[in-house]
């Protein structure tokens, strides 16, 4: 008699960084870890999101019995709107991974739907046959768990995004206690998390960042703008702290950010002293010296609170020459070109930018394990096999390495998104793929799919049309030399030619000579300007594309 076998199917974050999604089946019940999203290449033009191929979980829908959260960052839970529109499944997650899942909910009117469940380490939790335990885990967000899973072939531990450390500001250190138990009970399989293999040593802790932002806090004689990604809740409260220590008063600037403070204010995550926090309108009530702004737009994304402030194109967020600028953070590879154009802009306004500043100090520190921390992790649980999460292949393949040369492992194996691993308590080998890939999500009015780019351009241009809006700008006053043209083809829109025109100019018009000379932030208002006025007029959604001349 064929003996029964447990399935472990990745269908996103194995090949690449971000849309994490892997599902677990034993028989005919499935459970999923995770739900993520990752960010679309500046090729995939019109693409806003990109999130897993589901195709697997739809076909057995009847199956999928819930999703279960590690923690709250996009690339874990960003691609839950889209995942549970198709599947009314209950979310498993920490309060505060689901205050952030339920937001996100609430955004796509699918809050009423969905049932969310509340995890807490230590306390376990059943799923058909998977009996579930959450490991408190360190990282860059707060409340984020590691998952020993039994099942009946044995037990499975995904470790979700971690690193170790033993004094983390929340004072809920790793539980390195609960890793050791289980090895010493016996470990199937380790699912491990791949982000930093190639850094030696160990990643420091949260608080290795406190001498050096200290410093920069004491030696800035005028406004200081903090920026971070919203999520670190450690590191606002680690700026917040330094605030009040040095006499300034904090403005929140930013929605994402915004967002981020309350809802760890709400749980506890971050404790405001009264008078700290002021309104963004009073910024102008105290002297630059006694002010710090918090704001979001770490990445340069072009809407960003941060990137409008660059070009002095905020309410209330102006930064003025001998202002400081700290990002604290890492630089997402293929955010490069976006990130130094604000950095550009801002030392136009003559601001001190402080980006990265590993010589005197440290002003970011990574959320992810470093080679060291993995080996700790393997030694303690040395599990039967290893099987290395997050990242492109060569990370993949360098842990599986890393893992063999512990000795602690008898086997690593290595698979990518839509590979079907299936294991017993002696055996692990690959079966046939299942589908996978990326779904490519272009969230205007409405979430739209956009099955291939293809496909997509020629469906828009058969259907809805193209508006060429032509624009002459001279680089070095930002001055637009000719009235911009507008062409439309392929649907009925020759008479808003002329609206068409006119929005164009008004939107040029309320951009600064400094903001015309980013053509990021001139194509990206423009499409969105004439899309509006387009939308409003026809009821169309056409392919539209500024195209700029530089003279």
């Amino acid at each position: 008699m064929k003996s029964k076998k447990l399935q472990i199917i990745p269908l996103g974050g194995l090949g690449e960084f971000g849309m994490n999604c892997l599902a677990v089946r034993w028989e005919d019940d499935i459970i999923v870890i995770d739900g993520g999203l990752m960010f679309p290449e500046s090729e995939l033009l019109g693409v806003d999101i990109v999130v897993p191929d589901i195709t697997y979980l739809i076909e057995n829908k009847k199956h999928v019995r819930g999703i279960v959260l590690t923690h709250g960052h996009e690339d874990h839970i960003g691609g839950l709107p889209w995942i549970l529109n198709e599947l009314k499944v209950p979310v498993y997650g920490t309060e505060f991974t689901l205050a952030y899942v339920d937001d996100k909910l609430e955004e796509h009117q699918l809050a009423d739907e969905i049932e969310l469940i509340e995890i807490q380490p230590k306390v376990k939790f059943t799923i058909g046959p998977f009996t579930i335990e959450p490991i408190r885990v360190t990282h860059s967000l707060v409340d984020c768990v590691a998952l020993a899973i039994e099942t009946p072939v044995g037990v499975i531990i995904h470790t979700g995004d971690f690193k170790v450390d033993l004094s983390p500001l929340d004072d809920k250190a790793f539980d390195l206690h609960t890793f050791a138990e289980y090895g010493k009970r016996g470990v199937l399989a380790l699912l491990q998390d791949s982000t930093n293999v190639e850094r030696p040593g160990y990643t420091p802790s949260e608080r290795a960042v406190v001498p050096r932002l200290d410093e920069i806090f004491s030696q800035t004689k005028k406004k200081l703008f903090f920026s971070c990604f919203s999520s670190s809740i450690y590191r606002i409260r680690i700026a917040m702290e330094l605030a009040r220590k040095h006499g300034r008063k904090v403005v929140v600037v930013g929605r994402s950010m915004m967002d981020s403070t309350e809802i760890a204010q709400d749980l506890g995550y971050l404790e405001i002293p009264p008078g700290l926090v002021i309104n963004p309108g009073q910024v102008r009530d105290f002297p630059p010296e006694q002010m710090m702004i918090l704001i979001s737009g770490t990445q340069g994304e072009p809407m960003s609170a941060l990137s409008r402030a660059a070009v002095d194109n905020h309410k209330h967020a102006h930064i003025e020459p001998g202002d400081t600028v700290v990002l604290s953070s890492r630089i997402i590879p293929g955010n490069e070109k976006g990130i130094f154009r604000v950095i550009d802009h801002l030392s136009r306004r003559e601001a001190n930018v402080i980006y990265d500043d590993g010589q005197h100090g440290l002003i970011h520190v990574s959320g992810h394990g470093s080679q060291e921390e993995m080996r700790l992790l393997i030694n303690l649980v040395r599990p039967k096999f290893f099987i290395p999460i997050h990242g492109d292949y060569r990370f993949l393949r360098r842990h599986a390495q890393l893992a063999m040369e512990t000795g602690a492992v008898d086997h690593a194996i290595v698979i990518e998104d839509g590979d079907v691993l299936e294991l017993d308590k002696d055996d692990a080998r690959k079966q046939e793929k299942v589908t996978a890939g990326r779904i490519l999500i272009d969230s205007g009015s409405s979430i739209d799919v956009v099955e291939d780019l293809v496909i997509r351009d020629r469906r828009i241009l058969s259907e809805d049309g193209v508006v060429l809006a032509v624009l002459a700008i001279n680089k070095r006053t930002g001055k637009v030399e000719r009235e911009p043209e507008v062409v439309m083809r392929g649907f009925g829109g020759a008479d808003i030619t002329d609206q068409a025109r006119e929005t164009v100019l008004k939107t040029l018009d309320a951009l600064s000579a400094e903001q015309k000379s980013d053509y990021g932030m001139v194509n990206e208002r423009v499409r969105v300007d004439l899309k509006r006025l387009i939308q409003k007029t026809t009821g169309r959604r056409p392919m539209i594309m500024p195209v700029i001349l530089e003279i």
